[in-house]
């Protein structure tokens, strides 16, 4: 019984043994794993270095667009009112057309000297807008500009390009170097050719 237990207890110790030689051959491939990643001193720095510099310009950029958005709002900041506003110069001349529509104040001399102050308040009303930096758009005779018009509708004249603006319906603004509302224009637009069967049929009628 003595030795059967002595050989037992020898075998327990050689299994224990297995299985730490096992262990530490298991665990030494992570140590040295761990020393390969460890950075060295001038790696750390280096690394700190980097981080610090994209903070900085991280940092920078957010101060220019902070910087940007104050300005535009100085400067553009006003625009919502200067719609509003313009709505007064569109009433002036909303009011001209049915004052000078009126069949019973034509050629009155009322009407010439209610006309004159309507003028008079207008060129007013543009010279505080342009002492802003409000100012209206030349559309008349010019071709028409997307950035700047909106055309509604075509007119046939054969004596301007195709594209003229030849009626100005609401005056359009910008405010700076944007645009604050687009003129609403007519262009020209080359006039339809007759049809010539038309025409024939039109000679040979009156021929007979």
């Amino acid at each position: 019984m003595e030795k059967g237990q002595t050989d037992s207890q020898e075998q327990n110790q050689e299994v224990s043994n297995t299985e730490e030689n096992t262990e530490q051959k298991v665990g030494s491939p992570s140590e040295t794993s761990e020393e390969v990643k460890e950075l060295s001193p001038e790696d750390k720095i280096t690394e700190l270095e980097d981080k610090l510099a994209r903070t900085f310009a991280e940092m920078e950029n957010q101060r220019r667009r902070f910087e940007k958005e104050k300005e535009d709002a100085f400067e553009y900041g006003g625009s919502s009112f200067a719609k509003e506003a313009l709505s007064l110069i569109d009433n002036l001349e909303r009011s001209k057309v049915v004052l000078e529509s009126d069949d019973t104040l034509k050629n009155t001399e009322a009407l010439k000297k209610t006309l004159e102050h309507f003028d008079i308040i207008s060129k007013d009303l543009i010279s505080i807008f342009s002492k802003n930096n409000i100012k209206p758009i030349e559309s008349l005779n010019k071709k028409l500009d997307p950035n700047f018009h909106q055309a509604m509708m075509e007119i046939e004249d054969a004596t301007k390009e195709p594209g003229t603006i030849i009626q100005e319906i609401q005056k359009g603004f910008t405010i700076k170097d944007r645009l604050l509302r687009p003129s609403l224009v007519g262009v020209a637009k080359k006039p339809s050719e007759p049809d010539k069967k038309v025409e024939e049929n039109k000679e040979n009628s009156e021929k007979k």
